[in-house]
């Protein structure tokens, strides 16, 4: 048996959360970085270059979710709610899978374009898991509590611009007569999953609310 899987056997419950729910965050913040990335490119060889490393964080999410799992039903007494620890780590997954599906639609479609609105939604999704990485890290301690509520308060207002940046493009694709009728489903597929995206996002923040007050 390896001596990292022995101390971890040894750690306690909280602290194996604690540490796996931030390589979790962490591994959604590389992902909506490099999703970005792949928003700004212009270059259709560059975007497949990324994608493939986006579906191994992709995977490695999936990983961690599994081993977050692992622990919980091999623990007793939990930190916070049993099915809080599930939500969340459920929805992490659920937004990296959403990020991965956008991406994989810009290279099946074979896009090579670089709109706006689409170089928008992958900042707007950045800023919303960086602050979802800054909450969770403080959850363990609810001393933090003003500084979550601050994140949520951020997370809310981001899917807002999220909603508005939508709801605009999706009217712009179907004002125009420049795109075919094919072209306009393969953008608005695009854009709906990035708008899923920031609706898990905000879906994250319930749960986080949730625990809140449950800690209070």
């Amino acid at each position: 048996m390896k001596v990292d899987t022995v101390l971890k056997w040894f750690m306690p419950k909280e602290e194996r959360f604690h540490d796996l729910f931030g390589k979790d965050t962490q591994n959604l913040v590389q992902a909506a970085r490099l999703f970005s990335e792949i928003a700004h490119s212009v270059s259709l060889e560059e975007r497949r270059i990324k994608i493939v490393q986006l579906k191994a964080l992709e995977h490695e999410g999936d990983h961690i979710t599994q081993q977050i799992f692992e622990v919980l039903n091999s623990t007793f007494i939990t930190p916070m709610d049993r099915e809080d620890i599930r939500s969340l780590a459920s929805d992490l997954d659920d937004i990296v899978d959403y990020l991965e599906g956008a991406a994989r639609y810009l290279i099946l479609f074979e896009v090579e374009e670089s709109p706006a609105a689409l170089r928008q939604f992958a900042e707007v999704l950045t800023s919303m898991v960086e602050e979802i990485d800054r909450g969770t890290s403080m959850i363990w301690d609810l001393a933090n509590q003003r500084k979550i509520h601050g994140c949520i308060v951020r997370i809310s207002e981001l899917e807002n611009q999220a909603d508005a940046l939508y709801e605009t493009v999706i009217a712009d694709l179907f004002k125009t007569d420049e795109r075919s009728p094919l072209e306009i489903l393969k953008w608005k597929e695009i854009y709906d999953g990035l708008e899923d995206a920031c609706d898990e996002c905000k879906d994250f923040t319930h749960i986080l609310s949730t625990i809140l007050v449950k800690g209070t």
